[in-house]
């Protein structure tokens, strides 16, 4: 079937007036010019963490502004591309149109994936994310299942060059991991993932049963936004319990030899934090410390959306519960029970090939805030 070019032009104009609409490239531009001449100031770097958050300010929006902009250019190379392929006619030409067909596929993804992100405008959604998998009911494949979806979510990082720290790992003792926490280190990284929290449910024959039956398992994804000096969440020293430890599983020289993990509690609300993975004490508490005020903020968020909910008489459950099932027996199937998007191939989702499933989340997200509004 030959592609109708003229509608699919037309519908790419139309997310991408969209886009500008939402992104206010006048308004970036203005927002851009002040930064500039403020980062140009003599004297910036005398406070380097304040230089520090302005030029990573200003880069991520000149880089927001020439993703826009240099989509736009990229519509309007498609348009003359096409032209040119009709005008030439003959085999030229229709080699011409063929890789114009190519060239509209990639950038159907692209403008979709951009369009995604002008919906990322919640109040922590441009945050770096700190990502928790713990395993929940089902025993030992709930542990492996647990490392699984870790397994999915660095794939995933990998596949967009996102880099990534892992910040601990308990592993379970036969098989798999207890919990993990890892940092995705990437602005906006907290406004995509955060979709996936809630709780995942695994349908499989179990590799550790030795009769072969199936098992459904659980595991649960907690992802919180990474704290900035700005937050000013204060930890009183009074309110924090702090363990040291050994370390545990797998590691290198120095781990399982010094008590360099450390378990960190709050107090007042009984959150607890252990990292086990850098070498030293020191580094451990620092990262544990970080991790444990990124809860703290979330928690404040959500007590403070739990008051407006309760003040306008809203008593739904929350949204992230129960929230996708990865079916690998006795059919292959990933169904995200929110947004009722799903797809055959478990295998290719559980190697990171989440993106749909984040772009439909992300679009629910927005939807049912709408809803509430």
């Amino acid at each position: 079937m030959a592609v109708d070019f003229e509608t699919e032009i037309k519908q790419l104009r139309s997310t991408m007036a969209s886009v500008r609409e939402v992104t206010d490239l006048e308004q970036l531009q203005t927002r851009i010019t002040q930064l500039e001449t403020e980062v140009s100031a003599p004297g910036l770097w005398d406070d380097v963490e304040n230089a520090q958050q302005m030029t990573s300010s200003l880069s991520r929006m000149k880089a927001e502004h020439d993703k826009v902009t240099g989509m736009d250019a990229r519509v309007g190379d498609l348009e003359a591309l096409i032209e040119l392929g009709r005008e030439e006619g003959g085999e030229e030409g229709a080699a011409l149109l063929e890789e114009a067909e190519r060239d509209l596929a990639a950038l159907r993804r692209a403008v979709t994936q951009l369009e995604v992100r002008t919906l990322l405008n919640g109040e922590y959604d441009e945050r770096e994310a700190v990502v928790t998998i713990r395993s929940g009911a089902g025993g030992v494949d709930a542990a492996d299942f647990a490392e699984m979806l870790m397994r999915m979510y660095l794939r995933w990082a990998e596949r967009h060059d996102y880099p990534t720290t892992v910040l601990d790992t308990s592993y379970a003792e036969e098989a798999g991991l207890k919990s993990a926490t890892f940092e995705v280190k990437v602005p906006y990284a907290f406004g995509t993932l955060a979709v996936e929290a809630g709780t995942h449910r695994l349908v499989r024959i179990s590799p550790f049963d030795n009769q072969g039956r199936r098992q459904t398992s659980f595991a649960a994804v907690e992802v919180i936004p990474l704290t900035e000096s700005t937050d000013a969440i204060e930890i009183p020293e009074n309110d924090l319990k702090i363990d040291v430890f050994r370390s545990s599983g797998p590691g290198g020289q120095s781990v399982n030899t010094t008590d360099s993990a450390v378990r960190m509690t709050h107090i007042p609300t009984g959150t607890v934090v252990s990292m086990q993975n850098e070498k030293s004490q020191i580094q451990n508490r620092a990262a544990a410390l970080r991790v444990l005020q990124s809860r703290l903020l979330l928690l404040k968020q959500a007590e403070e959306a739990a008051e407006r909910k309760e003040m306008a008489g809203d008593v739904k459950a929350s949204w992230g519960d129960q929230m996708r099932s990865y079916v690998l027996h006795p059919y292959q199937m990933v169904k995200d029970l929110r947004t009722g998007h799903e797809v055959g191939s478990a295998s290719s989702v559980l190697d990171g090939e989440i993106d749909d499933f984040i772009d439909a989340g992300i679009r629910w997200k927005r939807g049912q805030e709408k809803d509430d509004s």
